[in-house]
């Protein structure tokens, strides 16, 4: 199968197998050795199955002849003697996965076909250098870092898992495999790779943050066929990552920092706060994760047309359904950017996660909701990705949105506000105090020392009726254990500024 020479040509010489890995819509040679010399009334058939009930009709067996040109086109490169060098192009919408390979001889009457033999497998890929029936997706993409050991357990994967459908293939099967993909990676609703728990109790398998790759999560699941505990957004994107690049499909790791989940489906992160100053949990049903981890994939996008290719995010991580299953994705970045959020697939959602307004809410005795104050910088506070090649973050931020109050920005809001998507326009007529809260870098065991500054832009002096509150907080928002309440009172004049002093005790927490 000419490995040695035809893995550098595809770029896949870090697959850790012995066997072919190519990529498809780019030829391929292979070298047959033959009982004898063959002769011009030979004709020379390569048959290439993959899946269970392998079928010409669906794509699934494909027959290589050297007379006419097909989807798939071989052609004779060169004969010496008994041995000869085939070139091999698959379709550039060919499935992918594991196919199995055999050689056939017609001549006259008679048929001769080569046994099976497992060391002719190989892997077909996806191309994102493949021009296909248009351009090249990429012109050049820098190697993608790192080695693929055990690549075989997610092109088995695809193997098993997407070929009973593999009716629906070609350049949309990208988009299919993703989708499908993002789904099975949890195991929320289909039995997939990976359970999420963002509870304190692992006993019944691995914390997420013992887990250091993705190879050993793969192997458990791919050997005893049951999810694997567990995981938390970091761990579901990684898995990802390797699933995606295995498959030939450019991706990365996302983390977004202030990160919005937005249960209502609108532009507001709202929250409720009781009249004593409270957060009222019960009527909060959006929370802010310090930080989220997804993926990007650069592909095609045809079904939205041009302008919307390139970088996708997806997302495995189970927060919300999208067609009935716990996935996201794959929703155009410059979808996204632009306030399109009416675009496939869950861009509204992913809009609001990194550019939602963060809305304060005071609900009085009757239980009315009064906005006192909206902040529309602290959500997608800042966007990463890891650099190629090196370990240093690279800020993409501004690839998500524009920067804030810009005209670019205005015009985003107002096109996802035409969509249907709700933002709070509530007028605040009242100037706000602001607060800016500083406090001394904390050891286990030691006190936490707050400084807590109150400014006053407004000509009238203003009384603050304050309270504190201390939390034990998981990443994703949710409250595990409140420390400390302090309520005090702090009187600001206009045009002024004031310092309120607090102490947290070591004891309470």
């Amino acid at each position: 199968m000419c490995v040695s020479t035809n893995k550098p040509n595809h770029l896949t010489s870090s697959y850790y197998t012995d066997l072919l890995v190519v990529r498809r819509g780019q030829q391929w040679v292979m070298r047959v050795t033959f009982s004898r010399p063959l002769n011009r009334d030979d004709n020379i058939q390569v048959e290439f199955l993959i899946g269970r009930d392998p079928s010409a009709s669906k794509g699934s067996m494909v027959t290589v002849t050297f007379s006419y040109n097909d989807k798939w086109f071989g052609e004779i490169l060169e004969q010496h003697d008994t041995v000869v060098t085939l070139g091999i192009t698959p379709s550039a919408d060919a499935i992918v996965g594991k196919y199995r390979t055999y050689v056939k001889v017609v001549s006259g009457h008679s048929t001769v076909r080569s046994e099976k033999n497992p060391n002719t497998d190989l892997y077909l890929l996806f191309n994102a250098w493949c021009p296909g029936a248009h351009r090249p997706l990429l012109e050049e993409l820098p190697p993608l870092p790192g080695k693929f050991p055990h690549s075989h357990v997610c092109l088995y994967a695809d193997d098993v898992v997407f070929l009973p459908n593999d009716a629906e293939r070609g350049e949309n099967k990208v988009l299919k495999v993703i989708r499908v993909g993002s789904a099975m990676v949890n195991a929320q609703d289909d039995n997939g790779v990976l359970v999420g728990n963002w509870s304190d109790d692992y006993s019944m398998g691995t914390a997420p943050t013992a887990w250091t790759g993705s190879v050993k999560i793969l192997l458990q699941y791919f050997s005893t066929g049951v999810p694997v505990c567990f995981a938390q957004c970091w761990v579901f994107a990684g898995v990802f990552n390797t699933f995606l690049r295995c498959l030939g499909i450019p991706a990365r790791v996302i983390t977004n920092f202030n990160s919005a989940h937005d249960n209502t489906g609108n532009l507001k992160t709202d929250l409720i706060f009781k009249p004593d100053g409270t957060p009222d949990r019960a009527e909060t049903r959006d929370s802010i994760w310090n930080y989220h981890c997804w993926n990007e994939v650069f592909m095609k996008r045809t079904d939205l047309g041009q302008g919307f290719e390139g970088w996708q995010v997806v997302d495995s991580t189970p927060q919300e359904t999208s067609d009935g299953y716990f996935r996201c994705g794959p929703a155009s970045i410059a979808a996204i950017k632009s306030g399109s959020v009416s675009h496939p697939f869950d861009t509204g959602f992913v809009f609001a996660e990194v550019n939602s307004d963060l809305v304060y809410h005071k609900k009085d005795k009757y239980g009315n909701l009064t906005p006192y104050s909206v902040d529309t910088t602290h959500i997608g506070k800042c966007i990463y990705t890891k650099s190629v090649g090196g370990t240093q973050p690279v800020d993409i931020t501004l690839n998500y949105k524009n920067p804030e109050g810009s005209p670019e920005d205005m015009r985003a809001m107002e096109r996802a506000e035409s969509y249907g998507i709700q933002r709070d326009h509530s007028d605040l007529s009242e100037q706000p105090v602001n607060v800016v809260i500083h406090s001394n870098e904390v050891y286990l065991g030691y006190n936490i020392e707050l400084d807590i500054e109150f400014h006053n832009p407004g000509g009238l002096e203003k009384t603050v009726n304050g309270l504190l509150s201390g939390s034990v907080v998981y990443y994703t928002g949710v409250i595990s254990n409140d420390l400390k309440e302090i309520k005090f009172t702090a009187t600001i004049a206009g045009n002024s500024m004031e310092h309120v002093r607090l102490t947290v005790k070591a004891d309470d927490y």
